[in-house]
């Protein structure tokens, strides 16, 4: 069910109010392409966020958007990385080779109509709680308005755009990484939608995803206890541990557990519990020294329940290694872009949006907001965009997409997501991608100054995904 009374085609293709003149010829053609899809951006947006498909299981969102490169005339190449619903779409040929980042899966259990109240789609389903239906698309567009102008015999290079599944739950990235789909890549642009709009320079949280399973001995739980060792005693020793834990460690650290399997019926002693748990710091280095405690404490929970244990890596990712130079010149194209233009219906609908989410009703955050200097130590969430940076600079940017104030991962953010708060802000992020990408074209310069900085700033550290060996986890219990 859409919130029809704003789906209007002329409201999504204009969405923004400008506050400077685009005198560079070749950003003008970006725009006008991206005005000329928009159009169709939202159909395939809409398509995306009505199929809603987790991680690993994104099929059909995939093809969607491969049908889309096809169809603009990009070379696809299918199942990338040892992932089905992994791709690449490439056009043009040599140096400079750009990189622009797409996701496109959803989150279990999110499924919402676009209304401003809590009200499922379908109960229970998976729903775009991160707005990945406009990020991949977004990205899409903004790789086609760059295709057709080294096409056209504008530009030379190569324009890439990079099809990455499963960024909510196994890190899809990672296995890309691993197959060398970087190595050549000069500069990656990266956005995501957000509850405002700025050039992003700050760094994320690195963590780790691992598996604690305890093996003990079944037995009747009032007949013969004494004969059983139970798993499920080692798991919530285990817990304990973490919980005890979290006073000696430092603010940035977060852990996070979910038990998977405590046993089955009340009256056996459980032999076999399941617990995955996630660490997370804004350094590698200090979720490492964590994580080596976590796995003490799971192999002391063990003793002391008298069971045998297992650690299963599943994966790991770094922290965002910023690049200011990037984010100066793509601060420059969101200040010429200006803001984004919404309707008394969509200011309304955000603020019903946070009534509903308990949120302060200030409405939509319509500012362009200054460059921020880069926290030392940031805190929010976490991305395997973070080990892309750690490969090739990567600039990266955020969109007005939701309500200000908006629960992220939540029911509120699919609503929006999939009606034109949504849809002009994936429009207005395509436009800002294919603007900086004509910087970097266009300016040699700019792409070794942008280097320059990713050298610095990673220094002689050689990074290492924290992968296990053997193909991804494709049919791992979601």
């Amino acid at each position: 069910m859409k919130y029809s009374i704003i789906l209007l085609v002329c409201l999504i293709v204009q969405p923004v109010a400008a506050q400077e003149t685009i005198d560079n010829e070749y950003k003008q053609t970006v725009i006008e392409s991206i005005e000329n899809q928009a159009s169709n951006l939202t159909e395939l947006s809409d398509e995306i966020w009505e199929h809603a498909e987790i991680a690993f299981k994104e099929n059909q969102s995939s093809e969607a958007l491969v049908a889309y490169a096809k169809a603009q005339g990009f070379r696809v190449t299918r199942g990338v990385g040892e992932i089905p619903t992994a791709f690449t779409a490439e056009f043009g040929s040599g140096e400079p080779v750009i990189g622009i980042l797409g996701e496109f899966d959803a989150l279990p259990g999110l499924s919402q109509k676009t209304v401003p109240n809590k009200e499922p789609l379908i109960e229970g389903e998976p729903g775009h709680g991160c707005g990945h239906n406009l990020f991949g698309v977004a990205s899409l567009g903004a790789a086609t308005s760059i295709k057709e102008l080294i096409e056209n015999g504008e530009f030379e290079g190569t324009i890439r755009f990079y099809g990455t599944p499963a960024e909510e739950k196994f890190f899809g990235k990672l296995w890309m990484i691993r197959a060398g789909l970087f190595d050549d890549v000069d500069v990656v642009m990266d956005w995501h939608p957000s509850d405002e709009t700025e050039a992003n320079v700050q760094s994320s949280l690195a963590l780790v995803d691992f598996l604690v399973e305890y093996y003990g001995q079944a037995a009747h739980a009032s007949g013969d206890p004494w004969n059983g060792r139970s798993a499920s005693d080692a798991l919530e020793l285990y817990t304990d541990g973490i919980n005890m834990y979290r006073e000696h460690i430092k603010p940035t650290v977060r852990i996070h557990y979910h038990i998977q399997d405590a046993g089955k019926v009340v009256n056996v002693v459980p032999d076999y519990s399941k617990i995955w748990t996630r660490v997370r710091d804004t350094r590698r280095e200090g979720m490492q020294e964590v994580w080596d405690q976590v796995e003490k404490i799971a192999e002391g929970a063990a003793m002391m329940a008298d069971v045998d244990y297992k650690i299963t890596l599943i994966s790991g990712i770094h922290e965002v290694l910023p690049n200011r130079t990037g984010g100066a010149a793509l601060q420059k194209n969101l200040e010429a872009l200006g803001t984004i233009d919404y309707t008394e219906q969509e200011k309304e609908f955000a603020k019903q949006i946070q009534l509903a989410t308990d949120s302060d009703t200030v409405g939509i955050d319509m500012q362009i907001n200054p460059m921020k200097e880069t926290a030392e130590h940031p805190m929010g969430g976490s991305t395997d965009v973070g080990d892309v940076s750690f490969v090739a600079p990567t600039i990266r940017l955020g969109v007005t997409t939701a309500p200000k104030g908006t629960p992220w991962h939540s029911w509120a953010v699919v609503a929006t997501g999939g009606m034109s708060i949504g849809h002009k802000g994936m429009v207005y992020a395509s436009k800002a991608l294919a603007m900086t990408m004509v910087d970097l074209f266009e300016n040699p310069d700019l792409i070794n100054e942008v280097k320059a900085e990713f050298h610095e700033r990673k220094g002689d550290y050689v990074y290492e995904g924290m992968v296990p060996p053997g193909p991804p986890p494709l049919d791992f219990e979601q």
